[in-house]
């Protein structure tokens, strides 16, 4: 599969019709694949909540528009924001495993490319701050 500019329009139109305001992109070969790899379209206004991966890293480049990274401790409270934008000075982090975090989308347009090791999991109660 090619990454271009039409498959991003498109996943950003999706985004935009979206009650959520985001839409992915699968990119793994099959379901069955042992990682995780997408496109992620986000909209400002789209709600991410505070939440954490236990058992693997993540990677996040942004390929287009501009989106803030928010890092928390165990408490919720906010102890970290990056700015994060495509061709800017921070176009891409890495997120230990196990920490928590979210992510404001603050340009229309904007899409992340996300990489995470193993299979996908369903997110789990105790991985969400509420």
């Amino acid at each position: 599969m090619l990454i271009s500019t039409a498959v991003l329009d498109d996943l950003t139109a999706q985004a935009k019709a979206s009650p959520r305001l985001r839409m992915n992109l699968d990119l793994r070969n099959t379901p069955a694949d042992q990682s995780q790899r997408m496109l992620n379209a986000l909209e400002p206004g789209t709600v991410m909540p505070i939440h954490r991966h236990r058992h693997t890293s993540e990677t996040v480049v942004v390929l287009r528009g501009k989106v803030k990274w928010l890092y928390y401790n165990d408490k919720g409270e906010l102890t970290d924001t990056i700015l994060v934008e495509a061709g800017g000075d921070i176009c891409g982090l890495s997120v230990p495993m196990g920490q928590w975090h979210s992510i404001e989308c603050l340009e229309s347009g904007s899409v992340i490319l996300e990489t995470k090791d193993g299979a996908w999991e369903a997110m789990r109660e105790e991985d969400v701050l509420q």
